[in-house]
């Protein structure tokens, strides 16, 4: 059976680093059983300036947040560590998924737009295998030496997104 996936909404510094640390993250719709090895899609949210989808990663340390005794209704809330994996090729935000607002299609943009921006919260959610296929869809396979990163062709590495009509200079080998 696969692992479960996640994606995590919230602000991120720098998009690019190869690890991040995310403390006392709110969960919703499963996020709580993140775990140790799991799937992880990182969402730099828009709320704070973010542009949507930059990253895929594992998860490499979880622990959950004591509750606050006396505290009758609190949101499980979350310490993760992610490992970058891989950088995102194709754009993928709020404006991309807005229109996915069919709530009950079955689509996997509309399980991401209601799970992330029907509420404006930064949160990690737990999402469906349509959806983590759906995700995954917007990242390079991985290269052959297996090292994380754009693709030379992405548009985040300054290519372009696809084979070039003409050779620019280059000889083949």
């Amino acid at each position: 059976m696969p692992r479960p996936s996640y994606v995590i909404k919230v602000e991120v510094r720098d998009p690019g680093a190869p690890a991040w640390r995310f403390p006392r993250q709110k969960t919703m719709y499963g996020g709580k059983h993140i775990a140790v090895g799991d799937d992880v899609y990182v969402f730099a949210s828009e709320n704070e300036g973010g542009d949507g989808l930059v990253a895929r990663g594992v998860v490499t340390a979880a622990r959950p947040v004591p509750r606050v005794p006396g505290v009758a209704r609190q949101t499980p809330r979350v310490d993760i560590e992610v490992r970058r994996v891989a950088a995102v090729a194709r754009r993928l935000g709020r404006r991309e998924l807005k229109p996915s607002a069919t709530w009950g299609d079955g689509r996997p943009e509309t399980e991401l737009n209601f799970k992330l921006y029907r509420q404006a919260t930064d949160k990690i959610v737990g999402v469906s295998p349509a959806a983590a296929a759906f995700l995954a869809g917007h990242f390079d396979p991985p290269n052959p030496a297996g090292a994380a990163g754009p693709h030379p062709r992405s548009p985040r590495a300054g290519g372009s997104s696809g084979p070039s009509p003409r050779p620019r200079g280059r000889t083949r080998g």
